[in-house]
């Protein structure tokens, strides 16, 4: 079978040069035949005369920078039946590849997505891969913290959602319609892509057996800080559940949650830094903003929360 690796890149040469030789040598180690692209997003770093020098054999596209929404502009062009997604800032165990991509084989068992368990750079944290939603004041949250998930970290199953590496089937993904450019410049884009495969039949598996690294934020965190990087997820959050969870249930959770925080930035105000002040406040303002400003197509069916949240 054929897979492509592909990694997205901006500004991250000081990560290609810690992560790239694993996810090489992870293709090479593959039992499938492995091509790993590198998308570029307009680095203004040396991260192209780097790849060009260091690995000539991996191949190069340049792409306007639209976050995870290039994967949608090069996955196309690609030939590979299974597309490995990775941020910049991934390590792949050597033997991570054929027990990920399995279950993306036949397109008979309905699996549209796989996740591996990945732990941080320290190789012991574990920071996630099956993940579950839950709701709380009136939001969602995707989160592999679950309880009870510490019996489950080796434990193979349904997840719902990915993260920063994750296998797709290639066609479906992109007859999904791929990552939505609502979310721009980023997070959430894999929940609202899971979301809507779980609308259309399909389900995503977490796979323990295939092992990953992550240090974590790496390019989202030196452009838009933690306090940036909060604010476009609650944001995103927002986008999401107006978007997808619009049954009367759902909308009024959403209301009375929003109101209870909205009472609580007016609460913790004085006591609050300037720069994490009207955190919920802003969010709501910037995700009135953005969602006025995306023209949206009319969906073709109704979200169903139940399927997703628990």
């Amino acid at each position: 079978m054929r897979v492509d690796l592909v990694i997205l890149n901006y500004n991250g040469r000081r990560w290609l040069a810690e992560c790239l030789p694993s996810i090489v040598e992870a293709a090479r180690r593959s039992r499938h035949e492995c091509d790993v692209v590198v998308i570029d997003n307009d680095s203004r770093d040396d991260s192209l005369a780097w790849l060009a020098e260091r690995f000539p054999a991996v191949c190069v596209v340049r792409r306007p920078n639209r976050g995870l929404c290039s994967y949608n502009d090069v996955l196309p062009e690609l030939p590979g039946r299974v597309a490995v997604l990775l941020n910049n800032d991934i390590k792949l165990e050597p033997d991570a590849i054929d027990p990920l991509v399995e279950p993306l084989r036949d397109d008979s068992f309905g699996c549209f997505m796989t996740a591996p368990l990945c732990r941080r750079f320290d190789g012991r944290t574990y920071e996630g891969g099956r993940t579950a939603v839950q709701w709380r004041f009136g939001l969602v949250r995707a989160t592999s913290f679950f309880a009870g998930h510490e019996a489950l970290i080796e434990r193979p199953g349904l997840t719902a959602s990915a993260g920063a590496v994750m296998a797709v089937n290639r066609q479906t993904f992109l007859r999904l319609g791929g990552f939505d450019p609502l979310y721009l410049p980023g997070r959430l884009e894999d929940l609202d892509l899971a979301f809507r495969a779980y609308q259309a039949g399909y389900h995503a598996r977490y796979v323990p057996d295939s092992r990953a690294l992550h240090l974590g934020m790496a390019t989202f965190a030196a452009v838009f800080g933690q306090d940036g990087c909060d604010r476009l997820a609650l944001r995103n959050t927002l986008l999401f559940q107006w978007k997808n969870l619009r049954e009367p249930g759902n909308l009024a959770r959403q209301l009375a949650g929003g109101l209870a925080r909205l009472a609580a930035d007016v609460v913790r105000a004085p006591a609050t830094p300037s720069g994490r002040r009207w955190a919920f406040c802003r969010a709501l303002a910037e995700a009135i903003a953005r969602g006025a400003s995306v023209e949206r197509p009319k969906p073709g069916v109704r979200a169903v929360c139940r399927a997703v949240c628990h």
